[in-house]
């Protein structure tokens, strides 16, 4: 071992001067975070600053380690010590191994107290941490736990429709068990709930808003649209992919043989990002939901818990992150679907996406943040600083996503965004298509006369309804 790998700031190791006997608590917390963590190292012989100070009897001090250890925690971690000798002076090195019993607790003065690793800190588990720990600990994950949903109770349309779509095979009865989604008692999993058709899972939940500038309090009016989804994880994603198209913007430029599009965001990017958000986020925290943001010059999308194996993602390279999931069944059934890979290379393709657009520049790399409890992907907008565009792109030629529908594929959106904001107005929804009031009242119209939906009420306090 090179000890000077180990000096420095880090969340993988901590130092201490000497080994406190009589209060052990002051490290055995560390002990505790990294076996509940992914493993650490206690570094016995050396001040904060680096100063190596060595140890007066290091046998002394092993033979006390191991007995503290021993009686003072629950249950006891591996682990292993190591003698270094620099400049004359020796230090130990406590090895402690990650946890296979999580969650590990420090036994003191009549009290059990279980740490995890935040930054270079260990501090107390939370109620929500050591349920997750106590899932790791008996190797389930959260998942795969039964929910209070049976089987005769709900359906599964919309994941048969999309299983048929992508994989050209039908998905039948049996798979919702091989999959992972019905337990031997016919009680829906946490996954399958998450599957099923509706809303079965309250936390099952994203929030998507266009904001007006470049923060949410921009001194203007906040929001330009502003919407709730709520049902299964296959419905969250194509609504949400719906709102961030119908919110952004392609320019375009006349090739030789075809015109090239420059999009405000890939479309490849953004799904991975969504699906990376709804497949690893910590569904255990209950009242938490997906948040996606939309301001002027990026896309932020937001995931309720961290990395699963406590890393920070800004300190890895993100063509690099080896997929540790916390949601293994729900990941499955994307992969079975093509929705991602098996390995995991999710980061990997929404940077890829990014650099095969013609307009890409290395400042527009996509970001990547995550803490203990959150995970943050921000997409740039590729076509933000439009005078460093103009030189390969007509800057008057616009064309939003709404203009290129066709009239049915628009009124099937419109009757989407009805369905989860019933008072819109018909220029509300002709700005979020980019299309004149005159075409959507007409598509309104429309939508009146084959009695698919009405307005109840007056100009001003009304709403849509669908009929039945």
């Amino acid at each position: 071992m090179n000890l000077k790998d180990y000096l420095g700031e880090t969340n993988l190791y901590d130092k201490k001067e000497k080994l406190e006997i009589n209060k052990p608590k002051s490290w055995l917390k560390s002990v505790s975070a990294f076996a509940n963590g992914r493993g650490g190292k206690l570094i016995f012989g050396v001040k904060e600053d680096n100063t190596i100070l060595g140890l007066k009897d290091y046998k002394d001090t092993s033979e006390n380690i191991s007995e503290i250890v021993k009686t003072k925690m629950d249950p006891n971690p591996e682990f292993d010590m190591e003698i270094e000798e620099i400049d004359g002076k020796v230090i130990l090195i406590l090895n402690i191994f990650v946890g296979k019993n999580t969650p590990y607790f420090v036994v003191d003065g009549g009290s059990r107290t279980a740490y995890k690793r935040v930054g270079n800190q260990s501090v107390p588990a939370s109620r929500i941490d050591l349920f997750n720990l106590s899932l790791k600990g008996e190797h389930i994950s959260y998942d795969s736990l039964k929910s209070k949903k049976k089987l005769e109770d709900v359906s599964f349309k919309e994941l048969r429709i999309e299983y048929k779509e992508r994989t050209g095979k039908d998905f039948e009865e049996k798979d919702l068990k091989s999959f992972g989604l019905v337990n031997d008692e016919n009680n829906l999993t946490i996954a399958g709930a998450l599957f099923a058709d509706n809303y079965q899972i309250y936390q099952s939940r994203v929030f998507c808003t266009r904001w007006n500038g470049l923060t949410k309090a921009s001194g203007r009016i906040e929001a330009l649209d502003d919407v709730e989804f709520e049902g299964n994880i296959i419905y969250l994603l194509k609504a949400s992919l719906d709102f961030v198209k119908r919110n952004s913007k392609k320019m375009w430029k006349k090739g030789p043989v075809y015109r090239i599009e420059y999009p405000e965001y890939p479309e490849r990017a953004v799904q991975e990002a969504l699906v990376n958000a709804l497949i690893h986020r910590d569904y255990s925290v209950i009242g938490s939901e997906v948040h996606v943001d939309i301001y002027d010059d990026r896309l932020e999308i937001y995931s309720p818990g961290g990395m699963y194996d406590g890393t920070f993602v800004q300190d890895l390279n993100p063509l690099n992150v080896s997929s540790t999931r916390r949601n293994p069944i729900i990941a499955d059934v994307f992969a079975r679907m093509d929705l991602m890979e098996r390995r995991g290379s999710g980061l990997r393709k929404i940077i890829e996406a990014y650099e095969s657009e013609e307009n890409y520049k290395k400042e527009l790399k996509p970001e990547f943040k995550s803490t203990e409890s959150s995970f943050t992907t921000i997409l740039k907008n590729l076509n933000y600083a439009p005078q460093s565009v103009t030189q390969n792109v007509t800057q008057n030629v616009t064309q939003s996503v709404g203009q290129k529908l066709k009239p049915s594929d628009r009124r099937e959106k419109i009757l989407e965004i009805i369905k989860n904001n019933p008072k819109i107005t018909a220029n509300d929804l002709s700005k979020q298509f980019n299309v004149t009031d005159r075409t959507i009242k007409r598509d309104l119209k429309v939508l009146t006369d084959k009695k698919i939906i009405k307005y109840v009420g007056s100009a001003k306090d009304g709403h849509w309804e669908f009929k039945q």
